[in-house]
């Protein structure tokens, strides 16, 4: 029961993370929940002429840490390694960038932090 409740969680935090990367940012979303090898990129957008690969995280408080947080250096590796597969597979040579969107609270309530360039 947990693990459908988490992907219910997971599945509001990208939906309300593209929304808002699309209707506050002005971002174009390219591809959402993109496999890449053993990677998955949760939001891959473009930020004017920007390749922006996005981690959402959603916690439903801070009380063991605030969502990035928990964005640590296995999970950098992971979309570094992923933004190679995808860069070579479409020949893509512009500028790249590696953000954080953090979500705190529930489809109720929430904060939403947008963390550009997070690694």
């Amino acid at each position: 029961m947990g693990k459908t409740h988490n992907s219910e969680t997971g599945n509001w935090g990208e939906e309300t993370a593209a929304h808002y990367l699309e209707a506050q940012k002005g971002f174009t979303i390219v591809h959402r929940n993109l496999r890449l090898g053993r990677s998955e990129v949760d939001i891959l957008c473009m930020d004017d002429l920007t390749l922006v690969f996005v981690e959402v995280k959603v916690r439903k408080n801070s009380q063991f840490g605030h969502p990035e947080s928990f964005v640590d250096g296995k999970k950098a590796g992971h979309l570094h390694r992923a933004a190679d597969l995808y860069l070579e597979q479409t020949g893509f040579s512009g500028f790249i960038r590696f953000d954080v969107v953090a979500i705190t609270g529930s489809p109720k309530s929430f904060e939403i932090l947008h963390l550009p360039d997070f690694f």
